[in-house]
């Protein structure tokens, strides 16, 4: 029998919201999320992961690292090899879905853009240094300051 630490309630992924009422939608999501440990964090690449039938999954699913994560891929052959590597193993472990995709490789991120890998690095950063996907932004022509959500769900440039 397996020991380990009960199941935890994984709060929804927050929804990507817009300038107006967004202070106060993040107040209430910040309160609604206090007692709760979120564990899993919904995202959307940039480009996207392109399979081999040639479909793109850009949503997924990345979960809090665990120490075991963090270990683990340091006594694999291709980490010892190029310590580049080190995030290609690491990446997979974390990711539990990406579109349709739910056995995520090494291979998988391999086949990754250099900018959905990119942006996977920052993703894992925030959510477990930082426990959330928000970043503070200032808009360049007012200078008006605003949170937005990086996990996505639009695409740049779009409203």
């Amino acid at each position: 029998m397996r020991r380990g630490i009960p199941p935890v309630a994984t709060a929804p992924p927050p929804a990507a919201g817009g300038r107006e009422g967004g202070r106060d939608r993040e107040r209430d999501r910040d309160r609604a999320e206090e007692g709760l440990l979120r564990t899993e964090f919904a995202f959307e690449l940039p480009r996207g992961y392109v399979d081999p039938s040639g479909t793109v999954h850009r949503s997924g699913v990345m979960r809090l690292a665990t120490a075991r994560d963090e270990l683990v891929p340091l006594r694999d052959d291709r980490v010892r090899e190029n310590s580049a590597y080190l995030s290609v193993v690491l990446i997979s472990r974390v990711i539990t879905r990406l579109g349709t995709i739910e056995d995520i490789h090494p291979g998988v991120v391999e086949d990754l853009f250099a900018s959905d890998l990119a942006f996977l690095q920052d993703f894992y950063r925030r959510i477990n240094s930082e426990g959330h996907t928000r970043a503070a932004v200032t808009c360049p022509s007012c200078r008006e300051g605003f949170t937005v959500d990086l996990a996505g769900g639009g695409r740049l440039g779009e409203s």
